[in-house]
């Protein structure tokens, strides 16, 4: 994952929590894989009902599609549920913009290949207010150069993230196949320190 380029599913809610990303009675599995087909589930249905998608919600509509979520500020507060991640990466998106996410949501996304990009308050409002009159309009993520751009005008901003995790996303390593990648130095660091015999 280097870039991203692509529309984008805009939910303009802000203090989205980890139980409404995933509510908590779908966490019975253990593998990451089916979290998709409930992402959002009680505000994307009436009642629970599958056969009743709710007018109005983003997911539900043909005009909102892409890989790339744009949530409202505190993104992902609330319990420590790795599904939360789980269930936005399996639905399609590679990554979420907001101004602000919750510490352990960002940790849990970035350890699965999900990344979070976190934009000042001014800048979402002009992707949100952008969205809104084009939904067709495209966003383009660089991970290398650690910017998000609304392709169609160049208005971009840079985002922070942690070097060692944006090593991980570009290589597609996870933290045991980032120490194989360094297996080589790691053996020269150990051939040099001194062995005590008891």
């Amino acid at each position: 994952m280097r870039k991203i380029r692509s529309t984008a599913v805009p939910i303009p809610i802000e203090n989205i929590d980890t139980d409404q990303i995933i509510p908590a009675r779908f966490l019975k599995a253990t593998s990451r894989e089916g979290f998709g087909k409930n992402l959002f589930r009680d505000w994307r249905y009436e009642e629970d009902d599958e056969a009743r998608p709710r007018i109005g919600f983003p997911l539900n509509d043909p005009a909102c599609k892409g890989s790339i979520l744009v949530a409202g500020k505190n993104f992902g507060c609330g319990s420590s549920r790795e599904h939360a991640a789980w269930a936005i990466k399996d639905y399609g998106f590679q990554a979420v913009v907001s101004s602000f996410f919750a510490d352990i949501f960002r940790n849990n996304a970035l350890n699965n290949f999900l990344l979070p990009v976190q934009v000042s308050d001014a800048f979402l409002k002009h992707i949100f207010s952008t969205l809104e009159k084009n939904p067709a309009a495209e966003l383009s993520i660089d991970l290398d150069a650690q910017t998000l751009t609304m392709a169609a005008e160049g208005r971009s901003e840079p985002f922070d993230i942690n070097p060692y995790k944006k090593t991980c996303l570009i290589n597609g390593y996870d933290d045991i196949d980032y120490l194989l990648s360094i297996l080589p130095e790691i053996s020269a660091f150990e051939s040099k320190r001194p062995i005590f015999l008891q």
